[in-house]
């Protein structure tokens, strides 16, 4: 199957991979700061579901169209040095911005399901649901590098939550300036 999606002859989700990968990391990372942070600052949950959805939608729309005006820019400059101008692998700055929005979105989710669902505790799954998922996208990355998987995986894991633990202090030192 990984054959398959990755071989030469690569099919559009393969050929996206990286941009899943880059757009799932940052979803999961800024989502869950939002909930560390309110967390941190023991505010009321409701917070964290207005934060954490308004965040994800508006980072995800960012990240996508900052990824469209990259690829966009590097395809102008390569057709104004009388290069050809188009993605020498095929995708669209179009194609890429909604791959990169998409992942965003969808993984940045998981951190808050327990709030959606309104399982609790609350803060304690969310941080179970976001430290599985860190570690699955970052071990997903050794499709498409040579790194072993669970080197991928603890890498992102590690860098991941050490963004969650400086959301979660910041929160707890401002928490009472409110």
């Amino acid at each position: 199957m990984i054959e398959r999606l990755l071989g030469d002859e690569r099919t559009d989700a393969g050929a996206y991979l990286a941009e899943y990968i880059y757009g799932a990391n940052d979803g999961i990372v800024t989502t869950f700061a939002v909930v560390a942070g309110v967390a941190g600052a023991a505010l009321e949950p409701s917070i964290v579901l207005i934060l954490g959805v308004a965040n994800l939608l508006a980072d995800g729309f960012s990240m996508g169209m900052s990824n469209f005006l990259s690829r966009r820019s590097e395809l102008d400059r390569m057709e104004a040095q009388g290069e050809d101008g188009t993605d020498p692998d095929g995708k669209s700055p179009a194609r890429t911005a909604l791959a990169t929005f998409l992942a965003f979105v969808i993984a940045g989710w998981l951190p808050l399901i327990p709030y959606v669902l309104v399982v609790e505790p609350l803060f304690e799954l969310a941080v179970v649901v976001t430290a599985a998922a860190f570690f699955v996208v970052g071990a997903s990355r050794s499709l498409v590098t040579n790194r072993p998987w669970y080197l991928a995986g603890g890498e992102m894991f590690a860098v991941g939550m050490a963004a969650a633990g400086v959301a979660y202090t910041v929160g707890r030192l401002l928490g009472g300036v409110a």
